[in-house]
C-alpha cells in the first residue's frame, strides 16, 4: 500500500527500490544450541528480521533459574519498537522521511509540509496544508506565565536550559490534557492529541527567540501573519516589532531546509528519550522536554558547534597534514566524521553544503569553508579514514551555516531542537496507539556485593579503599557568611 502511494506521487523513484528486500532475510526460524545443556531451542525470526528477546528467557541452565537475557550497552543491535516515521540505510547513505527521499524534500518542500508529512504519514492537500499551517501559526503565542518562568532563570543561563524550563512550564499551563490530571485515557482523543502537536510546534520557535533575547535584551515581537515557518523565526529575531521588515528570503529558505534535514532521524538518543518517558503515561510537554534535555548533550546535539572549534583550532588548509596525523595518534578528535547508523556519506551533509554556499553569496564567504573543504578532501583520500568508513555528517556544515547567519555557537543546538520537535511528536503519536508499546523497564546484570550484613555505626572503620564522597571545596562567599556568624 504504502509503495504504491510512493510511486503516485513521485514518479522519479527507480524501479528497483520500488519493493523493499525482506530485511535480514526476512522470516524464518533460528536453531540455537546450548552448549551447556545440549538442548535445542527454535526461535521464530519475524518478517521484520528480528528476534523476540523475550524468546530466550525458555533458555536455562540451572544456577539461578532464570534464561538468559541479551546484554547490549547503547541498544546498538536492539530494535525498541516498529516504525513507519523514517528509514535509514547507513550503508547506502540513505535517508526517507515516510518513505520519501530526503533530498526530494529538501528541494521541493516546507518545513510545515514536512512536519504534517510525519505526524499523519502522507503529504497533505493543498486545503489540509492550508488548515494545517493556520493552526501551527496561530497557536505560536507563549502564555505570559512561561515567560515569567524564565525570566527567573540566571541571567547567563544556557540557551537550551531556557528552552527546556519553558517546554516543562507548558505543561503546567495546559492541565485540561495531562493524563496525570485527566486519566491516562485522555490522548485517546484525536483532538487533544492534536491539538498539543500543532501548540508545540507552533510554540518552539518563539522559545528559541525568547531563549535568544534574553541575551540581547531586546524584548520578543510577535510576526505579523502570512509569514512562513522559518521566515516567522527570523522575525522574531530581527524585526523588532517594525510593520515594514521582513527577513531575506533565500536566506529564511536556507533555515527552512536545515529545519526539514533536522526533523526526524529514526531512533536517536533523544527520539528514543521521548519514547521512554511517554511509555509512563506522561504528558507530552514533560516527554518533549526530557528528549531536547537528551538533545543537550554534546555527544548528541553539540557536535556542529564542536566541529566549529575543530575548524578555528586548524585555522588554515596547511595545518590540516598535523591534525590529521594527530588524530591517528589519537592527540586529536576529529568531528563532525562518522556516525552510529551511516557507514557512507550522510545525505544530509551533501546537502548543507550547497546550501552553505547560497548562504555565503548573500552575507558573506566564511574563511573557514576553505579548511572544511580542504579537510574533507584530505580525510577521504586518507587510507585510515576511508578503512573507518568516517565520512562528514550532518554536523560537518551546518555550524558553518549557523554562525553565518549570526548565531552564537552555544545555540547551534537550539536550530537543532526546533524542527526535532516534529519528529519527537510523530514518535509521539505513533507510541500511543502501538500495541506493543509498554512500560520501558529494561534489565541490568547485577555484579554487586551479593549478601553484607549491616554494621552499626560504631562497629564501622573507615576503608581507605572504598568508593567515598570526593571535598566538596568551600565557596568564598560561604566563608563570609560563616565569618559573619562567629561574631
Amino acid at each position: 500500500r504504502h509503495v504504491t502511494a510512493a510511486k503516485a506521487s513521485s514518479p522519479s523513484v527507480a524501479a528497483a527500490d520500488s519493493a523493499r528486500p525482506a530485511p535480514s532475510g526476512g522470516a524464518g526460524a533460528l536453531s540455537v544450541v546450548d552448549e551447556r545443556t545440549g538442548r535445542r531451542y527454535s526461535l521464530k525470526i519475524s518478517e521484520d528480521g528480528t528476534v523476540r528477546s523475550a524468546d530466550l528467557k525458555q533458555i536455562t541452565a540451572g544456577g539461578d533459574g532464570n534464561g538468559i537475557k541479551m546484554f547490549d550497552p547503547g541498544c546498538t543491535n536492539t530494535a525498541t519498537c516498529r516504525s513507519t516515521v523514517s528509514f535509514i540505510d547507513g550503508g547506502k547513505g540513505v535517508l526517507r522521511y515516510r518513505g520519501i527521499p530526503i533530498e526530494a524534500l529538501a528541494e521541493k518542500s516546507t518545513y510545515l509540509e514536512t512536519a504534517y508529512l510525519l505526524q499523519y504519514g502522507h503529504l497533505p492537500s493543498r486545503a489540509q496544508l492550508a488548515s494545517w499551517e493556520e493552526a501551527v501559526m496561530r497557536h505560536s503565542a507563549l502564555p505570559d506565565g512561561v515567560a515569567e518562568a524564565v525570566a527567573a532563570l540566571p541571567h547567563d543561563a544556557h540557551f537550551m536550559a531556557t528552552i527546556i524550563t519553558a517546554l516543562t512550564a507548558l505543561s503546567a499551563f495546559h492541565p485540561e490534557q495531562n493524563p496525570a490530571l485527566q486519566g491516562g485515557g485522555i490522548y485517546k482523543s484525536k483532538e487533544i492529541r492534536d491539538k498539543q502537536v500543532v501548540r508545540i510546534i507552533g510554540k518552539m520557535p518563539a522559545l528559541a527567540a525568547l531563549a535568544y533575547h534574553r541575551r540581547s535584551g531586546r524584548a520578543l515581537c510577535m510576526p505579523p501573519p502570512g509569514l512562513g515557518y522559518a521566515e516567522s523565526f527570523l522575525y522574531m529575531l530581527d524585526g523588532m516589532g517594525r510593520t515594514d521588515y521582513r527577513p531575506h528570503p533565500r536566506l529564511a529558505r536556507a533555515l527552512e531546509v536545515l529545519f526539514i534535514l533536522h526533523a526526524e532521524h529514526e531512533m536517536n538518543c533523544s527520539t528514543a528519550a521521548c519514547r521512554h518517558l511517554a511509555s509512563s503515561g506522561v504528558d507530552v510537554y514533560t516527554a518533549v522536554a526530557g528528549a531536547v534535555g537528551a538533545l543537550y548533550g554534546p555527544l548528541h546535539g553539540g557536535a556542529n558547534e564542536a566541529v566549529l572549534k575543530m575548524l578555528v583550532e586548524i585555522g588554515s588548509p596547511e595545518r590540516i597534514p598535523e591534525f590529521l596525523e594527530g588524530v591517528k595518534a589519537g592527540q586529536r578528535r576529529l568531528s563532525g566524521f562518522g556516525h552510529r547508523v551511516y557507514k557512507n556519506y550522510d545525505p544530509r551533509a551533501k546537502i548543507i553544503r550547497g546550501l552553505a554556499e547560497e548562504v555565503f553569496s548573500i552575507v558573506g564567504r566564511d574563511p573557514l569553508i576553505e579548511v572544511a573543504v580542504a579537510l574533507e578532501q584530505a580525510a577521504l583520500k586518507d587510507e585510515y579514514f576511508v578503512k573507518r568508513k568516517l565520512y562528514p555528517n550532518v554536523d560537518f556544515y551546518s555550524g558553518l551555516i549557523y554562525r553565518a547567519l549570526g548565531f552564537p555557537p552555544e545555540f547551534f543546538t537550539v536550530l537543532f531542537a526546533i524542527p526535532r520537535a516534529a519528529g519527537y511528536l510523530a514518535h509521539w503519536r505513533e507510541s500511543l496507539d502501538d500495541s506493543d508499546t509498554k512500560i520501558v523497564r529494561p534489565h541490568q546484570v547485577y555484579q554487586g556485593n551479593w549478601l553484607s550484613g549491616y554494621l552499626p555505626l560504631d562497629a564501622r572503620e573507615t576503608a581507605t579503599e572504598a568508593p567515598d564522597m570526593a571535598e566538596i571545596p568551600v565557596s568564598n562567599a560561604t566563608k563570609r557568611r560563616i565569618a559573619g556568624l562567629a561574631i
